[in-house]
């Protein structure tokens, strides 16, 4: 049995395994060990106030507003929920793929910071529980926060049914503000799901390992997720069929994104 330990805030510099994995990594994004400032977002108080997700699209609206002449409701719940859907997915694409463990993804163990200049979008992430999972061969699978699995389907499935937790809570707390369907929330979760290992990979140089454990990690159709990661070698790279729309492509003058569902048949 798992016994979770917080990060000592007496002696920051006492490191968790865990905590250690952060800090080594080239993340190309601000990712963080440990409780923040006043200014970052913890998750579960998000999700325990759907309201707050309106005055986040507001400020959003905004910005588009002085970069499109206008704002519409689609663009900012797809904006929103894609960004929010990819803290978690990206956090554990990255954990799972550098050094093969799987964090905590409660939402009240995360938190996010936006940015305060431009484009309200999240620029950090930040976890503050030392449980992991690992496998058999893990340097610290003897540590009090580790809970140790067979091998690396295992893993992956740990990271689907913790990532899977946390996506039922977002689309039952953003469901209510926004006019997204039940299959549409989810389909942008399967989205992000896939696209945290895969963008971890190119992060650290090894696409080709970020799209291997992107299909470990959803190998088929598996509920919740609407579908098996799609991700296949093309002449131009690696591409994939998304599931989900930000719906940029309604915004005036706005190039649709590449291999958007809307506009790409």
């Amino acid at each position: 049995m798992t016994v979770p330990a917080r990060v000592s805030q007496q002696n920051p510099h006492a490191l968790t395994p865990l905590a250690e994995s952060i800090a080594r990594l080239d993340a190309g994004s601000d990712v963080r060990f440990g409780m923040q400032s006043q200014d970052w977002t913890i998750c579960s108080d998000l999700l325990a106030e759907p309201s707050r997700f309106d005055l986040w699209r507001k400020d959003l609206a905004g910005w588009m507003v002085e970069q499109y002449g206008e704002a519409d409701g689609r663009a900012t719940a797809g904006y929103v929920m894609g960004w929010y859907l990819h803290q978690p997915g990206y956090l554990a694409g990255l954990l799972f793929h550098t050094a093969r463990r799987v964090p905590s993804l409660k939402p009240q163990d995360m938190s996010f910071h936006l940015a305060t200049d431009g484009r309200p979008h999240p620029d950090g992430i930040a976890l503050f529980s030392d449980e992991f999972a690992c496998l058999p061969d893990d340097p610290a699978s003897n540590h009090p926060a580790a809970t140790v699995v067979p091998d690396e389907a295992a893993l992956a499935a740990v990271l689907r049914a913790r990532y899977a937790a946390h996506a039922a809570q977002f689309v039952a707390s953003f469901g209510q503000v926004v006019r997204f369907g039940r299959r549409q929330l989810w389909a942008a979760a399967t989205d992000m799901l896939e696209y945290g290992p895969w963008a971890a990979g190119r992060v650290c140089g090894d696409e080709n390992g970020g799209v291997t454990d992107a299909a470990l990690i959803l190998p088929e159709k598996l509920t919740p997720f609407v579908s098996a990661s799609s991700l296949h070698f093309t002449p131009e790279g690696w591409k994939r069929k998304r599931n989900s729309c930000c719906f940029h492509y309604v915004l005036p003058n706005a190039e649709p994104c590449t291999a958007c569902p809307r506009t790409n048949n």
